[in-house]
């Protein structure tokens, strides 16, 4: 059967699919617009199962706040080469995606949402047909708080999110200064109480070796050991750390220069890779 121009426009403008993947997919189908999808979604089932094994380390990282500043999320869309990652359809894609994701507190749930016809999951398979890569969500972190502000590295690779106590005046340029550390300092926790006990107890023996090797005697290693410490949550958790735009000063120290009664709640920070 004969099928127009304008049949196979719609498709692709539904699907995002190629003009001569859906032309073929509406032949298959006999002009039947609802079959026609399904088999361009079983082509994506396909390519999908074909590169499941495939590494998606690029992509796009992004970080939405909603529009009174008490939630934010960020989402890594992934892929598999950074010229897909680059190209404006996708990233109007993970654009949609996040604003999306805004609405849901977990990966699952957000998965499971309904967009544009169809589940975010089934989106993902379809695009993985349309574009010839393995596309998925490389990441998923929501956070809430009287104050949430965000920052997105050049280049859409590494996103951060930071939740302050308060509301004030300042809260949007210390959460924004704040996020910008997480993103370039990459800590693993908030303060020492977020850092896991297996890390507490693996850098407390590592300090231990090292003292060893430099002849320091056993009952003293406990001490020594704990000062290391000390040291290492300075350098890895937020709080503590140095304050990349003035490193005589602590980040906890900035945000309280700027307002006393503001303190940092809590971090998120995805990145790709």
């Amino acid at each position: 059967m004969k099928i127009t121009a304008s049949e196979v426009n719609k498709l692709r403008q539904s699907t995002g699919a190629g003009m001569m993947d859906c032309k073929k997919a509406l032949v298959e189908a006999e002009g039947d617009f609802d079959k026609a999808v399904e088999i361009l979604r079983k082509k994506g089932q396909k390519v999908a199962a074909n590169r499941a094994d495939r590494a998606s380390s690029e992509g796009a990282v992004l970080a939405k706040v909603n529009a009174d500043n008490t939630a934010g999320v960020v989402v890594s869309l992934n892929c598999e080469t950074d010229f897909v990652a680059k190209n404006d359809d996708y990233l109007a894609l993970a654009n949609a995606l996040t604003d999306l994701a805004l609405n849901y507190k977990t990966q699952d749930e957000f998965l499971a949402a309904e967009f544009e016809g169809m589940t975010v999951a089934e989106k993902l398979t379809e695009q993985t047909g349309v574009i010839g890569e393995k596309i998925e969500i490389g990441g998923f972190k929501r956070l809430e708080a009287p104050f949430v502000g965000s920052y997105i590295h050049a280049g859409n690779k590494i996103a951060t999110l930071v939740g302050l106590s308060a509301n004030v005046a300042q809260s949007a340029e210390v959460a924004k200064n704040v996020a910008m550390q997480a993103a370039a300092m990459n800590p693993i926790a908030l303060n020492e109480d977020g850092v896991d006990a297996a890390v507490i107890e693996k850098e407390i023996e590592i300090a231990k070796d090292q003292l060893r090797q430099e002849g320091k005697p056993e009952e003293m290693l406990d001490n020594i050991a704990k000062g290391k410490l000390k040291r290492f949550f300075k350098d890895n958790t937020l709080i503590h750390q140095a304050y990349i735009k003035d490193s005589k000063m602590s980040v906890s120290q900035y945000v309280a220069s700027e307002d006393k009664a503001l303190n940092i709640t809590d971090f998120a920070r995805v990145a790709l890779g």
